[in-house]
């Protein structure tokens, strides 16, 4: 059986892989606290604690076996709110822990590199744009300089190091992803989340940030995980860049109404606009994925949300 590395098992992406590989992968865990996985351990899973912002610690979590395949899911995430008043946080410690995995894999021969990024360097448009539409002389939208312009040079080091040995690389940027074992926190969770929780705990009002004039393009987790699971099996160039979402954009209002269908809330809207806003638009053409790997998205909007919903019901709320 291949090995498999999960870097940040714990988190969204990490644990939703964790839970579709574990039964075809020997897969290493890597979690960044001694505590049990929020959600539990799975049968048959080494779990490790290690913390890979520490280059020795990186290296003896690959000196431990050779990986077939690595996905780094590790990140220091937060909210809207921290990308605009504290952006550092999402940048140092997301290059130090890349420089290190992406080196120890290439140095000790993983086979496959797989590296979540983002779409945070894309200018506001509301035409779909291409892997090949954003270059390093675009500007990157003020409130995402800092973290756009760290997961561009993530990417650049996947470049870099599959030219180095016989290690593939893929970085991949995806739209705003949800669905179960996302973060639920309002100072840390993204909106779909967001919404999620507050019509969930709402009695008569439902606060929304901002305007509500920004747009989302948003795709359930197993549509990622089913795109990654394709680069796995089917690139075959040492680096490739993807795109990865639902290839539309839907209104935040079209999303908190949604959320609020499926609740069975009836609540009043309120835009706050004295709170943290970024109405900006992004909308991701994913020919490419389609192409090379006939990936597509499967779960519609109201399906994934539904599906979300449930699971926050069951085992949040």
């Amino acid at each position: 059986m291949e090995k498999m590395l999960i870097c940040g098992a714990d988190g969204f992406i990490g644990r939703n892989a964790l839970e579709r590989f574990h039964l075809s992968y020997e897969i290493t865990a890597v979690l960044f606290s001694d505590d049990d996985p929020q959600f539990g351990k799975i049968e048959g899973v080494e779990y490790v604690c290690t913390d890979l912002r520490n280059e020795e610690s990186v290296k003896e979590l690959f000196s431990r076996k050779k990986f077939d395949v690595v996905i780094q899911a590790a990140a220091t995430t937060t909210g809207s709110k921290d990308v605009i008043e504290r952006p550092y946080l999402h940048v140092t410690d997301n290059v130090v822990m890349n420089a290190w995995i992406f080196r120890e894999a290439m140095l000790s021969g993983v086979g496959h590199v797989l590296f979540p990024s983002c779409t945070v360097m894309y200018q506001p448009k509301e035409q779909p744009q291409k892997e090949s539409d954003w270059s390093a002389s675009d500007e990157i939208y003020s409130s995402y300089f800092g973290v756009g312009n760290m997961k561009v040079f993530n990417e650049k080091m996947c470049d870099f190091y599959s030219r180095l040995g016989s290690t593939k690389f893929t970085a991949f940027r995806h739209s705003n992803v949800y669905g179960p074992y996302d973060k639920f926190d309002l100072d840390k969770c993204h909106v779909v989340p967001a919404f999620i929780r507050k019509v969930s705990e709402a009695v008569s009002e439902f606060h929304v940030w901002g305007t509500g004039k920004a747009k989302r393009d948003v795709l359930y987790i197993s549509d990622l995980i089913d795109f990654i699971d394709l680069c796995i099996k089917k690139q075959k160039n040492s680096y490739e860049l993807f795109n990865c979402g639902a290839g539309e954009a839907f209104p935040i209002l079209k999303l908190a109404q949604v959320v609020m269908k499926i609740q069975s809330k009836q609540l009043q809207l309120i835009m706050d606009k004295a709170k943290p806003d970024i109405p900006t638009t992004v909308i991701l053409n994913c020919e490419k994925a389609k192409k090379m790997l006939n990936w597509e998205p499967k779960i519609g909007l109201e399906e994934g949300l539904r599906k979300t919903c449930d699971w926050y019901n069951q085992h949040v709320k």
